[in-house]
């Protein structure tokens, strides 16, 4: 797992809601549905994201899919985690320059479906074409401006 520390810029204006904090932290689990490790160590990895998901104040989780493979069944499993905690979740389908753009709306809609997701928590995104890379950093804003309702609230 690697950890970046995030400052908040605070932007003027009322439009704006203040955030809650003067940073906040990015986790980021690379590549968990792709390593090649024991079943043991996928046990303890497994054990360590369900640690981070209970924490008292996770705004979300920034869930990166790539838009041209169907859901694996550690996505499956990892969808499971963020349902049963209510964990707020925004899903980026990267890659979609790889796809025509009816393909894009076609697999868009069979994700989000297959991961039981509404509209609000799906942004198409390409890096290379700058596709809903506006979009995203606005989710993001909201995400962790939001502070945790009830259900979410837990103990460290």
């Amino acid at each position: 797992m690697n950890v970046y520390a995030m400052a908040v810029t605070r932007s003027v204006g009322a439009q704006h809601a203040a955030p809650l904090h003067d940073a906040y932290y990015l986790l980021d689990l690379p590549g968990y549905g792709y390593s090649r490790a024991s079943r043991a160590d996928r046990a303890a990895f497994r054990g360590l994201i369900t640690h981070v998901l209970n924490r008292a104040l996770l705004a979300g989780v920034l869930w990166l899919l790539d838009i041209r493979r169907d859901p694996s069944d550690d996505d499956r499993a990892m969808q499971e985690l963020f349902a049963e905690r209510k964990t707020p979740v925004l899903a980026a389908l990267t890659k979609s320059d790889t796809l025509a753009r009816t393909a894009r709306a076609r697999r868009e809609g069979e994700l989000r479906s297959a991961l039981e997701l509404e509209d609000d928590q799906v942004i198409v995104t390409s890096a290379r074409e700058k596709e809903g890379i506006d979009e995203l950093r606005e989710a993001i804003g909201e995400l962790i401006r939001k502070p945790p309702t009830k259900a979410q609230s837990r103990t460290e």
